[in-house]
């Protein structure tokens, strides 16, 4: 570790690879992916090793809804090959542009992307109770619509609209870890566990086996972190930080606080279930199972975050 400042895990949501409503094709995600990265770049540069995971929702939810579509000429594709389609395409994006962008910057690195499996218990009561949103957002009268043609399970996100929920079984193990741990170790820079990983249960022989459900991304990287000592949590999403009344007339962005402070905003409600909240849980769990310092702040304020000046700061 000479040299470097210490292990960083950065969770790229996957909100934040879409710009707009207006811009979300492939090549548009991608250009988002590279904005990103540039800002990685800079991290790694400074002295971290980083390991990066990513999010999936809207990405999963645009497969989803493609598979509705035309289910008249071909089959559907299962949520959990969506899951495995969407890590691999969305990690060659960051895996392109990150490896692209410190080319250009003259600095030496090896990038890889690693498939990743993560082990969740097949009776979760979340595949009972959905809560994990993806894809678009949607008014009141469209996604009551979505419910009565499709069957889907709606529910209102942040006060931004109405999304489709699946099942988001809470993850108990990374299948990779040890390869993940080997590449570290050698100093390449690790893409994983890519939308939460690709969720599956173990049958009493040991047999893995995939399941419909979509982990959340915050509590698998946690899980990594966790297991790779990880000193620094940075949260990337589609806002610059965590707010107080959040969407509401007197939101307040918070800058710093403890973990104490955090748990008492959350009792409070001010943290929306499946969109910020998740996001508060990790750090949390983070932070009291020994971590120094998590960050949760927008991608182009990511530079900003570390040197302390943007971003909400949570430290134990």
């Amino acid at each position: 570790m000479d040299g470097k400042k210490g292990r960083a895990l950065i969770a790229i949501g996957g909100n934040s690879l879409i710009a707009d409503q207006n811009r979300q094709s492939v090549a548009d995600q991608y250009v988002s992916a590279l904005k990103t990265c540039k800002k990685i770049a800079a991290v790694i540069q400074d002295g971290w090793q980083v390991v990066i995971t990513h999010g999936n929702g809207p990405q999963v939810g645009f497969m989803l809804l493609r598979s509705e579509l035309s289910r008249h000429a071909i089959h559907e594709v299962p949520l959990v090959s969506c899951v495995a389609d969407t890590q691999g395409a969305l990690g060659f994006h960051i895996q392109l542009a990150l490896r692209n962008v410190l080319k250009e910057r003259g600095a030496d690195g090896e990038v890889v992307t690693v498939v990743t499996q993560c082990v969740v218990d097949g009776e979760d009561p979340s595949f009972e109770t959905p809560v994990k949103p993806i894809g678009l957002f949607y008014s009141q009268s469209d996604a009551r619509l979505k419910v009565r043609e499709l069957g889907w399970v709606m529910m209102e996100d942040a006060r931004r609209g109405y999304r489709r929920v699946v099942p988001s079984p809470r993850p108990l193990e990374i299948v990779e870890l040890e390869s993940i741990r080997a590449l570290m170790e050698r100093g390449i820079t690790v893409i994983t566990a890519g939308g939460g990983g690709i969720p599956v249960v173990r049958d009493p022989d040991g047999i893995l086996l995939g399941v419909d459900a979509v982990v959340d991304k915050d509590s698998s990287s946690v899980l990594l972190a966790r297991a790779l000592g990880i000193e620094l949590l940075i949260v990337s999403t589609g806002v610059p930080g965590v707010y107080l009344d959040f969407g509401g007339p007197d939101q307040k962005m918070i800058r710093r606080a403890t973990v104490d402070e955090m748990r008492r905003y959350a009792a409070q409600g001010h943290f929306a279930r499946g969109s910020m909240a998740p996001k508060v849980d990790a750090v949390i769990d983070f932070l009291s199972a020994g971590g120094r310092e998590a960050v949760i702040t927008s991608p182009e304020h990511l530079s900003e975050a570390l040197e302390g000046r943007a971003g909400t700061h949570v430290t134990p």
